[in-house]
């Protein structure tokens, strides 16, 4: 006869690969929002048509984005933001040691940009992703942050990072995630270890096991900060009904703001 707590653990283990499957690198559903994400916005007007709309009113590019961005966060040293939603608040701090992302996020946030925003991707156990929406007026240059990856900033339950395409060098402009994951067990993160070709630190395996994360997903990405207030918000984002492509079925607006300290 089989082993019935040996079989539940194959199918949790399944489950979790499965999951993990969302971010190997090829990154299937996660670079396909993206990119979908960046096709929409692309679309828009006719080249040939005045563009009248409002900007963030900031000459940045590639090239220049470290040395903009790098000035910007020196005169704007704010760690704190604020998501509001109709679901609830999300607090976020922003960490000292990703400063070109946590000057952007404060950047955006200041500018007004995200106030035009959504969360227009969730996956349940996974993450919900946000920065754009088909009703955003605002125009922002394309440009990618330079990445800035630390061991000791992963992907755990509340982790905020950067979302990427993997052909490009650096971070996006403004599409940003937060991290819902899965608690796991030491046999399920030695399988993800063997499967994406991981070594997880001592902190990062007591981390996956008590709050849970997507291990999967690091050192693919910048984790620039996390959530300190609203992780129950996060998880009703997450739970909502989408369509086909992962979208919500009723839309989740954003507004954020800057908490001074």
């Amino acid at each position: 006869m089989n082993n019935p707590s040996k079989l539940i653990n194959c199918l949790l283990l399944l489950t979790v690969l499965w999951v993990a499957g969302c971010g190997n690198s090829s990154n299937d559903r996660f670079q396909k929002a993206y990119n979908q994400a960046l096709e929409k916005q692309n679309k828009d007007k006719a080249p040939d048509k005045k563009e009248e709309t409002p900007s963030i009113g900031l000459n940045i590019n590639t090239q220049n984005a470290k040395e903009v961005l790098t000035k910007y966060g020196q005169e704007n040293p704010e760690k704190l933001v604020q998501i509001s939603t109709r679901l609830g608040n999300i607090k976020i701090r922003l960490y000292d040691d990703t400063p070109l992302h946590r000057a952007n996020f404060i950047m955006l946030t200041k500018k007004k940009f995200y106030d035009e925003a959504e969360f227009s991707r969730v996956v349940k156990d996974f993450m919900i992703q946000g920065g754009d929406s088909d009703k955003r007026k605002m125009r922002i240059p394309r440009y990618l942050i330079p990445m800035e990856l630390h061991p000791e900033h992963f992907h755990k339950r509340g982790a905020v990072a950067m979302a990427k395409n993997d052909n490009e060098a650096g971070s996006s402009s403004h599409y940003f995630y937060i991290v819902q994951g899965v608690k796991l067990t030491d046999p399920q993160l030695d399988a993800i270890e063997k499967e994406f070709k991981l070594t997880l630190s001592p902190a990062q395996r007591a981390a996956y096991k008590t709050v849970g994360g997507v291990p999967q997903l690091d050192g693919k990405y910048t984790v620039f900060g996390e959530v300190v207030e609203g992780l129950s918000v996060v998880s009703k984002i997450a739970a909502l009904k989408t369509d086909k492509e992962e979208w919500p079925l009723d839309k989740v607006a954003i507004k954020a703001t800057v908490i001074n300290q």
